[in-house]
């Protein structure tokens, strides 16, 4: 497409990128009546709408000289703003289409009445701004010049037209079709390329400002983004108390159904919000969700250049690197094998060994480690394809001999019974059907132990749960990697109601902040459960969370310099909320702990990276959606192959960069 852009742009012109050389009064300058390049005795006169581009407009007169200055409808087709108007629609992936072309159109050829020349409303091309600001980023274009809302639109007092009435007067007549019973949102059931995918989420982000936002963890070997849309009550910041959960998809690039869910997932939340489904409004003010659409967006452009249709089982798996990223991440699973049995071991946040740093590591992989470190996730699930099933930690086999061992974590049962959340409010996935993609893991309803099905290293749920606080599932969607757009659709319906009641599930167990007694917070606290040989830590506020099944547990809080304190909780079944447990610590003197000389894991979690071998795949996290941009976007080419330059202030560059 960008291609044939380019033709078309060679093709109509070489010249017309200046305001005639005749002209000595800017035309904008002229419309305010400041100068003139009008040769005397010129009057404006109404005049038939025949410019090829804008034939469709509400109106079927016009007046010349236009608000640019044009002089006639051949002046006006041939200049830089016609011809970057009728590639816009390419420019943009088709994002806010046909509003900028009914909009540039307004200001080529605005109405005319009675001798006089109506100008487009200067609101209608504020909102249409805004609203396209993110399509506009997306390919590092600034607004057009001739569509300065300042300076060629006017204001409702001065009369005006909306260039955008009978768009929006048609969309309206097509809403009203559909039924008005209940809460509904539209989605298209479509695959996006990556930069649609971008657009979208950013537009979504900014449909719903107020719970929403995006931003970027960091850049894949050929940089693209890795973006995420983030939805909570208070976009940005951590709650006190609120627990955060994660969706990672298209790890691998060929699998793309989990990729077209979250970001179906993503317009689902903040459409029904905003038409005030309950549910979805309770999930998201008291849960801030992270959503990740594609953690391989480089193998994702591969498989897509193929298609459904052509894709094999594994063309585009792996990252630009060749690295398959389910692989790549440290291997804390061994180390936990070897010191499994050691009372004095402590499981969780295994520091990632020195050595790992001097193996390959994927950027992708880098991001989405510190990613993690970053945020005090709570639970989590990684979108797959290729068989139907939710696999659970531990991924990697006790024996390394054994390819198919079960291997079970000290939290198999809360595991066990966040897969079963999957697995059962899948329209399919626990059946019985013999017949049926998945029919393997029948027996065990849709679920089964990782290291069970078969064994790996280095996976990223293994990390998760060795590293962090975090539990993490995968999810294997289907036996197509690659389906069809018509699957789709009957996709969504199946793993809709799923989704959603697996980030419902963070709310269960228990959670709670640990104090001393001058109520100050306790940042690094254990949180232990007996007969659990998993701790999780608090949050820098001093929140914590734990995932627990029904049942009576045993608590103990403790953190260095401070007393030990425990308490017997009892979790009902019927209990639809995490319970509150809070802590408080007296301070005690320091005694030498032999922990620290034998498994001094809390000073050495904090080494990430610590020879600064991969300093280049350091990435800001983006503020309001504005992400750092490379120097000259694609579309520069359209104007310097051919040395053509674009008109003053077409096209410049935006230079906004993360922070």
């Amino acid at each position: 497409m960008r291609l044939g852009l380019s033709v078309l742009l060679l093709s109509l012109t070489r010249s017309c990128w200046c305001v005639p050389q005749q002209q000595t009064c800017h035309p904008g300058d002229e419309f305010l009546g400041r100068c003139s390049n009008s040769v005397a005795g010129d009057k404006p006169t109404c005049t038939e709408l025949n410019l090829g581009y804008c034939n469709d407009m509400e109106y079927s007169s016009t007046i010349f000289p236009n608000i640019l200055g044009h002089q006639s409808r051949l002046d006006a087709e041939s200049g830089a703003e016609y011809l970057l108007l009728s590639v816009i629609h390419g420019l943009l992936n088709g994002e806010c289409s046909p509003e900028i072309r009914l909009l540039g159109c307004s200001v080529l050829a605005s109405p005319c009445k009675d001798g006089k020349m109506i100008k487009p409303c200067r609101s209608t091309c504020d909102a249409l701004r805004k609203d396209c600001a993110h399509a506009f980023e997306s390919i590092d274009m600034a607004w057009p010049y001739f569509l300065d809302c300042d300076r060629f639109f006017a204001s409702d007092q001065e009369g005006c037209v909306d260039p955008l009435a009978g768009l929006k007067a048609r969309q309206e007549l097509e809403m009203s079709s559909y039924s008005h019973d209940e809460p509904s949102t539209i989605i298209q059931f479509i695959y996006t390329s990556n930069t649609q995918m971008y657009s979208l989420l950013k537009r979504t982000a900014a449909k719903c400002s107020q719970i929403s936002h995006v931003y970027s963890i960091g850049r894949s070997t050929e940089g693209r983004d890795l973006l995420v849309i983030e939805f909570s009550k208070n976009p940005g910041q951590h709650e006190l108390l609120e627990p955060e959960i994660k969706l990672v998809a298209n790890m691998h690039g060929n699998e793309v159904l989990g990729r077209q869910l979250l970001v179906y997932m993503a317009q689902y939340l903040c459409s029904e919000y905003l038409l005030g489904n309950q549910r979805i409004q309770t999930l998201i003010n008291t849960t801030r969700i992270h959503i990740l659409a594609s953690m391989n967006p480089d193998g994702y452009e591969l498989a897509a250049s193929e298609g459904h249709l052509l894709n094999g089982w594994t063309n585009g798996r792996t990252n630009a690197q060749n690295l398959d990223l389910n692989r790549n991440f440290p291997d804390l699973t061994s180390i936990f094998y070897r010191n499994r049995r050691s009372r004095h071991y402590r499981i969780d946040h295994i520091p990632i060994p020195d050595a790992y740093w001097f193996g390959k590591v994927a950027p992708e992989t880098y991001a989405v480690m510190k990613w993690i470190r970053s945020l005090p996730f709570v639970q989590s699930a990684s979108l797959h394809g290729g068989d139907m099933v939710i696999s659970y930690p531990f991924d990697f086999s006790r024996h390394p001999q054994e390819e198919r061992m079960l291997s079970p974590t000290p939290d198999e049962q809360v595991l066990k019974q966040l897969a079963r959340i999957y697995a059962d409010a899948h329209e399919t996935m626990s059946n019985n059907d013999t017949e049926r993609c998945g029919a393997n893991f029948y027996r065990t309803r849709g679920i089964i132990n990782g290291a069970l099905w078969y064994s790996f290293a280095g996976g990223m749920s293994d990390f998760n749960y060795l590293h962090t606080n975090c539990l993490e599932i995968t999810v294997e969607l289907g036996c197509d990697k690659f389906p069809s757009e018509a699957e789709l659709y009957p996709e969504w319906k199946r793993n809709k109601e799923a989704l959603l009641s697996f980030m419902e599930s963070v709310h269960r167990g228990i959670k709670g902040v640990v104090k001393d007694l001058d109520g100050n917070r306790i940042k690094g606290a254990t949180i232990s459960v007996r007969g659990i040989k998993k701790d999780v830590t608090t949050a820098e506020d001093g929140d914590y969370w734990r995932l627990l099944n029904p049942g009576t547990h045993i608590l103990t809080a403790t953190a260095k310099g401070y007393s030990r304190v425990s308490k017997r909780v009892y979790l009902p079944h019927n209990l639809n909320k995490a319970g509150r447990v809070d802590f408080l610590l007296e301070k005690v003197p320091i005694e030498p702990d032999i922990d620290d000389y034998l498994f001094p894991t809390v000073d050495t979690w904090e080494r990430f990276d610590p020879y600064n071998q991969f300093e280049r795949f350091r990435e800001p996290y983006a503020r309001e959606g504005g992400i750092e941009r490379q120097e000259k976007p694609w579309w520069w080419n359209y104007f310097s192959q051919s040395g053509i330059s674009p008109p003053n202030g077409c096209c410049e560059v935006s230079r906004r960069t993360g922070h």
